[in-house]
């Protein structure tokens, strides 16, 4: 039998992870499964008792109780809010060994519809991630140690299909910050910390659960999808492109070579939606 494949040293038992939107949906599930593996854990989320009731869950997940989380009240969009986050944690725990910057809405958006809505999600997707990771990643870096910073994307903002034009520029944001962040970090001499975009597929969470009180079977849970990320993580993927019930990720590769081959056969733009476009794209995808 081949030996398992060894823990990424970030991921050991006695580091540190900080989870933003860690009070629910796939950022409870990874603070949990961290917590599992001994980490100590710091979940960042809005006041309130939902995050009073996640650190609760992580307190009797975590091997040291209550001694091993800490929850913080925190509105990533606000520079201050993160800072005071990263020195908490530091005061707490000593410094940050992995990140997970994944707080997001997704209130809905039309092109020309309410600007609130444009800046809440450009302000907490995109902001939310671009402060997190300037103020936490170069304390990471001057710690020496192995790290890891991992940005939750989306799919839609790669493919950026019609309806969410807002979400879609939030995320398409994310993709192009963190490739910016990976090649930044491997250029910086000595650097031990890694960046990676974690981009889900379908997951059955408060922020896609749509009025549903059942998963679909469509979905994975945000359990599956975290184990998921865990074990690419380890694996070294840069791009973590989850499947899900519905889609594989061979299809998923299509829609995305798709959406690239736009520019470079200058189709109209989001043409996989054309009605012009609808026979070739599904030819595409059949491999005809």
């Amino acid at each position: 039998m081949a030996d398992p494949v060894p823990a990424h040293p970030a991921l050991a038992s006695g580091a540190v992870a900080v989870v933003t939107g860690g009070a629910s949906g796939i950022g409870l599930a990874a603070a949990a499964r961290f917590a599992a593996r001994g980490l100590k854990v710091a979940i960042a989320d809005l006041p309130g008792e939902k995050l009073e009731a996640a650190a609760a869950h992580l307190a009797g997940i975590a091997p040291g109780g209550t001694a091993d989380v800490l929850a913080v009240a925190t509105d990533v969009s606000e520079l201050s809010d993160i800072e005071r986050l990263e020195a908490e944690v530091a005061e707490r725990f000593g410094g940050t060994d992995v990140l997970l910057n994944n707080a997001g809405i997704q209130p809905g958006s039309a092109l020309f519809g309410p600007l609130e809505n444009w800046e809440k999600v450009i302000a907490v997707n995109l902001w939310g991630i671009i402060l997190g990771s300037r103020v936490f990643g170069p304390k990471m870096i001057a710690r020496g140690k192995p790290g890891l910073i991992v940005n939750t994307g989306s799919k839609q903002g790669i493919t950026t299909p019609p309806g969410d034009p807002a979400y879609n520029v939030s995320k398409a944001g994310v993709k192009v910050f963190t490739e910016a962040l990976a090649h930044e970090l491997r250029n910086i001499e000595g650097c031990a910390v890694t960046a990676h975009l974690f981009i889900p597929g379908f997951v059955f969470t408060p922020l896609a659960v749509g009025g549903r009180t059942e998963k679909p079977a469509g979905a994975w849970t945000a359990e599956q999808t975290v184990d998921f990320m865990l074990e690419r993580l380890e694996a070294g993927d840069f791009y973590i492109l989850c499947p899900d019930n519905d889609v594989t990720r061979s299809l998923d590769q299509k829609r995305i070579a798709w959406a690239a081959g736009d520019i470079i056969a200058n189709r109209p733009p989001l043409s996989r939606w054309h009605k012009d476009y609808a026979a070739a794209f599904a030819a595409f995808v059949k491999g005809d």
